[in-house]
């Protein structure tokens, strides 16, 4: 199963209230939100870190507001780790099954721990992100978000 297969089997089997369009491909934040009609902020930004130090060696995928950056020391200190640095596109597509601006908030693979920042609860109803290919998207209930997303929520932003 595709990434995008993966996604929507699970907000299905999850009754998750959301809305799936199709527009064109951009992997921009603000682009995407015009596309969508969304606030950039709804939208759920997703990077893929390595996390190294303190013995620590872990992949992790880091859920932010589209409009916020993140503090990559805050994203290593999340799982116990000293730094982290964003990952290459190979390790990317290996580690969720999508390029760069295509990745949901949801980690489907073993050794890619998510790590969610708390602001992504606070501000909208519904996130917007991609839903596995940069053509696709979901808008999201926050609530269906917060009860299916499986990670640790922890301020990683700036």
């Amino acid at each position: 199963m595709t990434t995008h297969e993966k996604l929507i089997a699970l907000l299905d089997q999850h009754h998750a209230r959301y809305r799936l369009m199709e527009h064109e491909a951009t992997g921009k934040c603000e682009a995407v939100a015009a596309n969508r009609g969304t606030e950039v902020g709804q939208g759920a930004k997703a990077l893929v870190c390595h996390v190294k130090g303190k013995g620590i060696k872990q992949h992790v995928l880091a859920i932010l507001p589209a409009d916020q950056q993140a503090d990559l020391s805050k994203v290593a200190e999340a799982v116990g780790g000293r730094r982290a640095s964003l990952a290459s596109p190979a390790e990317v597509d290996a580690l969720t099954g999508c390029v760069f601006g295509a990745i949901p908030p949801f980690s489907f693979h073993p050794d890619l721990k998510l790590v969610v920042d708390p602001l992504l609860f606070e501000r909208y109803e519904e996130i917007a992100f991609n839903a596995g290919l940069l053509e696709k998207s979901v808008v999201l209930k926050v609530e269906d978000y917060r009860a299916l997303h499986s990670g640790n929520v922890v301020k990683i932003i700036c």
